[in-house]
């Protein structure tokens, strides 16, 4: 009988947990929980809930993947810097708190390397701060123009901001270089505010918002320009968190009204509605990660703040699954 060392070309290797980055077709032996294990794929994109963050709040912002998430600011209410950090499973409180407490601010860059900007505090503000992973940092670069309810993505030294109210409706977007904040020359096409983003500074995405009436709005912004999309989400909504990149984006949650679970993936051109909603659905949320591992957390709808955290793991995406034998 041939041993799976001779099809493979690889034992079955004995571990004490699973391994942190398997690939997929990995078999292992965890000798902890006693289970044979290996790395299969979804068959279907779906949401799986998480641990509860420490402190429910809604209007906060995210940065990060799904496994290594920061998340700061928002409303408990009242305003709050509160910042914890998720690795995957649990989240923790850091030490370090936003040093202007916030709602409806933006927030690009990674768990290590956070950007915090605008919001309400509850006037309306223009401040910029940096994450190190334990501290923030107040930058001497504020907002050009201060503002709550915009949009943001990108890296702590190379982030966007777009969107918001100041308190009147804006398109204006600004990028940050790590020091300070350059208007630039192209503003949103559909000025808006509640609006969600994703990307880089020089290939971002915006969606959905408000203007007078809520909107599927999207456009893409070139380092230089924003370009409107003929085809806008399915779901027009504001409030909504998002993820991805450019061209591979997650839209989800937000409030149309009513409150909304619907979740949308955009492949560049097109938003296609899938079939697994959020299971709690909720309007201004925090959001990070890629289209295929995103993480949805925090929010407000009928019951309240939310502390509920949600993966989104999309078709094709690896997963640890148990063999069984009876």
């Amino acid at each position: 009988m041939a041993e799976y060392k001779g099809i493979k070309g690889f034992k079955v290797q004995y571990l004490s947990a699973d391994p942190s980055d398997p690939i997929i077709g990995q078999t292992w032996y965890n000798s902890t929980s006693k289970d044979l294990k290996y790395t299969g794929v979804t068959t279907a994109a779906a949401w799986a809930s998480g641990n509860n963050m420490n402190t429910a709040r809604q209007a906060l912002a995210g940065a990060g993947i799904q496994t290594a998430t920061v998340a700061f600011g928002g409303e408990v209410p009242p305003v709050t810097g509160a910042t914890e950090e998720y690795d995957g499973t649990n989240w923790a409180t850091s030490p370090g708190s936003l040093n202007t407490a916030r709602q409806a601010l933006g927030g690009a860059g990674t768990q290590t390397a956070a950007l915090g900007f605008g919001g309400q505090a509850p006037s309306i503000t223009g401040a910029t701060e940096e994450y190190d992973g334990s501290t923030w940092t107040t930058s001497p670069g504020s907002l050009n123009t201060a503002r709550y309810g915009l949009g943001g993505c990108g890296i702590q030294t190379a982030a966007l901001a777009f969107g918001g109210v100041t308190p009147s409706i804006t398109g204006a977007t600004e990028e940050y270089d790590g020091n300070s904040w350059t208007t630039s020359p192209g503003s949103l096409n559909t000025a808006r505010y509640r609006v969600a983003g994703c990307g880089t500074q020089t290939s971002a995405l915006a969606f959905g918002g408000i203007t007078t009436i809520n909107v599927g709005n999207t456009e893409e912004y070139d380092g230089t320009s924003w370009t409107a999309n003929p085809t806008g989400l399915n779901t027009a909504r504001r409030a909504l968190a998002g993820a991805g990149i450019q061209t591979a984006a997650l839209a989800f949650g937000g409030t149309t009204p009513p409150y909304s679970a619907a979740t949308e993936e955009y492949d560049g051109s097109t938003w296609t509605t899938s079939p697994s909603s959020l299971s709690t659905a909720r309007q201004l949320p925090g959001g990070a990660g890629i289209q295929t591992a995103a993480l949805a957390f925090g929010g407000n709808n009928a019951t309240g703040n939310l502390a509920a955290t949600e993966e989104w793991l999309g078709a094709g995406s690896p997963l640890t699954k148990t063999i069984t034998v009876s």
